[in-house]
């Protein structure tokens, strides 16, 4: 858990490690942790000994134990806090009542403000709608996460439920860390994958070298614990539609996964999907995936379905969306693609 106070000149955290955390460098674990900061800002609060671990002031090269009470004083320069405008932003409302709130995000939003996005958000968006912004935060979060219980990336369309007020915040946000809450994705990946259904399990974290990537960590050697659960519904050869069940929710957990096991979504280019992964590299084929990438400009992914347990009548919930027109065009042009090609060879 994490809590937060304020002081004139400092932001103050105290973050208990969770029980079943390996050991791992504190600059690295506090960097995964904490969204805004960098590296070389968290080790310098470090060198300036503005970090205590149990307290104690420690060094950058410290290793992080199961339950150590970590306190942090953070100088308010090194964060940039965004006020939550309303925007007049459309929003595909699925389903509304006193407690939350069912959407349908389109692809290209972002969820909401940050450094490079200080504005033109879900949250900005849901501020207009809502006529307020005092919407709930969950712990260690700030306003301009108001309502947010999870998010999908700026690129994926697809389902999301939001909060609005404190009571439903507390009860999905036990049922996300339960892993109770049912999210069904479908996905575009390149190749084949074998086993056609099976489990991807590997500890995901930040890249040590590139701070927007997320990154499977060897076993024992830092990140979260992220299971993914994988299913191919359609297969084309060199692309296959797979369907996908998380079980537990990381940044990014689909798109690195899938890549970790050599099956990048189609088109992601941080995930090396955004090129020819599978057949041939003759100019006819390769234009025709280029092609592809011009009609489908994102990264194939969408949050399909979503199911959780109201947070007041406790009734079971579900909700489920339609493919969106760029991943089902795509997906009918390989179809059509390797039907011509099965032609051919008879």
């Amino acid at each position: 858990m994490t809590l937060t106070k304020e002081s004139d000149a400092y932001e103050i955290r105290e973050i208990l490690v969770d029980p079943g955390q390996m050991p791992y460098r504190i600059d690295r674990y506090l960097f995964e942790k904490m969204e805004g900061l960098s590296r070389s800002k968290i080790q310098k609060a470090i060198s300036d000994k503005l970090v205590e671990v149990n307290n104690k002031i420690i060094k950058s090269n410290y290793k992080i134990q199961p339950q150590d009470r970590i306190h942090l004083k953070i100088p308010k320069q090194y964060t940039q806090k965004t006020e939550l405008l309303p925007e007049d932003i459309p929003l595909d409302i699925r389903y509304e009542d006193e407690d939350v709130i069912v959407l349908h995000k389109p692809p290209g939003l972002v969820v909401h403000p940050g450094i490079g996005n200080k504005s033109g958000t879900l949250v900005n968006a849901l501020a207009y709608h809502l006529k307020r912004t005092d919407l709930p935060v969950m712990p260690g979060n700030d306003k301009e996460r108001a309502g947010l219980v999870h998010r999908i990336d700026k690129d994926t369309s697809g389902l999301m439920v939001v909060a609005k007020n404190e009571s439903a915040m507390t009860a999905l946000a036990k049922q996300f860390h339960d892993h109770t809450v049912e999210r069904t994705y479908y996905a575009l990946v390149w190749g084949d994958p074998e086993p056609t259904a099976g489990r991807i399990e590997g500890n995901i974290g930040r890249h040590p070298k590139d701070r927007i990537k997320r990154y499977v960590y060897p076993e024992n050697e830092g990140g979260k614990h992220a299971v993914t659960h994988y299913e191919v519904v359609e297969s084309f050869y060199y692309v296959s539609v797979v369907k996908c069940n998380l079980e537990t929710g990381r940044t990014h957990q689909i798109r690195v996964h899938m890549s970790s096991v050599g099956h990048p979504l189609f088109n992601d280019r941080l995930y090396d999907g955004d090129r020819v992964r599978k057949g041939t590299v003759f100019s006819k084929y390769k234009t025709f995936v280029e092609n592809n990438f011009k009609r489908l400009p994102r990264h194939a992914l969408h949050a399909k379905t979503l199911g959780f347990v109201h947070p007041k009548t406790k009734e079971k919930m579900t909700f489920d969306s339609d493919m969106p027109e760029d991943i089902n065009l795509v997906i009918e042009r390989w179809r059509d693609y390797c039907t011509h090609q099965r032609t051919k060879k008879k």
